[in-house]
């Protein structure tokens, strides 16, 4: 079959950006990940963030963390990280 029928885009070949998580036992994985999840859904690419952290959006686990971020945000005036927080905690 030739390569123009073929979906390089397929789910299963997403290219996996480096989201610089700690060790999944580190004490500061959930708190990396909360912001992860929240820089992934600034630039739409929440689905490669889920995969990387293990966690999916709006996971109840982070909510504390993403509650951070969004005073973080309002303080430093970054709209765009307000609203996927917001987004996040609704």
């Amino acid at each position: 079959m030739s390569r123009a029928f073929l979906r390089d885009d397929a789910e299963g070949e997403m290219p996996r950006r480096n989201y610089a998580l700690p060790e999944r036992d580190d004490p500061e994985y959930e708190r990396a990940s909360a912001r992860a999840l929240l820089e992934a859904a600034r630039v739409n690419e929440t689905q490669l963030a889920e995969r990387a952290t293990g966690f999916y959006w709006g996971e109840p686990l982070l909510r504390p963390f993403v509650e951070e971020i969004l005073v973080e945000a309002e303080r430093a005036k970054d709209d765009r990280l307000e609203q996927v927080a917001r987004r996040y905690l609704g």
